[in-house]
């Protein structure tokens, strides 16, 4: 065991609060483990932690990340998550294995697999757009993290106007989907590319919408003007 991980357990356990933990299961409809840590203060653990490690090398980050993952608790995730995102500077192609790897092996919930995907994934493919094909495959998974994981990836990216078609075209594989998980994830990157490309996202939405499901299309025009999701609406 890891000295510095045993001595995170050790704070997120006197940290951890009943009331906060009863309050986090609320937000999710599988069952997930937590502590009970309210998420500004693991921040803070995570970031005072990661300081004093005296090797930042990114495939010692990574092991230690690992061993975070492994536990299944949600509040060693949010540090995993954040660690790995630290030496986001070394990324290389290959790095895509590892985070491929532990979305298929650890991610179990939507606050996992978003605060990993969100920044961790999300710029590694910023940084190597040619693994935007390793997101497509992903959108084709059996698993449903493993599937929302294809979206959310691009929700920076989507803000930043990169990437419209390869949205699109993740979106026309998960378009069927009938896990909410995964519905909720399509329409969130399809809303956050509508930030840069509106009239494009409306076009493409207005096309699907008599087979894209409701929850789907709700997220994806919700920045929209008024007119527009009307007309997106409409039966």
């Amino acid at each position: 065991m890891y000295a510095i991980i045993e001595n995170i357990r050790q704070e997120l356990i006197r940290d951890a609060d009943e009331k906060t933990k009863q309050s986090g299961e609320r937000f999710f409809k599988e069952e997930v483990k937590l502590y009970g840590v309210k998420s500004a203060v693991v921040h803070q653990i995570g970031k005072e932690h990661f300081k004093v490690i005296p090797d930042k090398n990114k495939s010692h980050i990574f092991s230690l990340c690992e061993e975070l993952w492994k536990s299944g608790i949600m509040e060693e995730s949010f540090i995993a998550c954040n660690w790995s995102y630290n030496v986001h500077k070394q990324y290389e192609p290959a790095d895509f294995e590892v985070f491929e790897r532990w979305v298929n092996n650890y991610v179990s919930n939507w606050a996992s697999c978003d605060t990993f995907c969100n920044h961790t994934v999300g710029t590694l493919v910023e940084k190597y757009p040619s693994l935007l094909s390793g997101l497509k495959r992903w959108a084709k998974s059996q698993n449903r993290w493993v599937k929302r994981a294809s979206a959310v990836s691009l929700i920076v990216p989507a803000r930043n106007g990169k990437f419209l078609e390869d949205i699109f075209e993740i979106a026309d594989i998960l378009h069927s989907d009938s896990d909410d998980m995964v519905q909720k994830g399509y329409g969130w990157m399809l809303k956050a590319a509508s930030q840069a490309h509106q009239n494009e996202v409306f076009d493409y939405v207005f096309s699907k919408k008599a087979t894209m499901p409701r929850t789907s299309l709700r997220y994806a025009i919700e920045k929209m003007t008024k007119e527009l999701k009307a007309k997106a609406m409409a039966k």
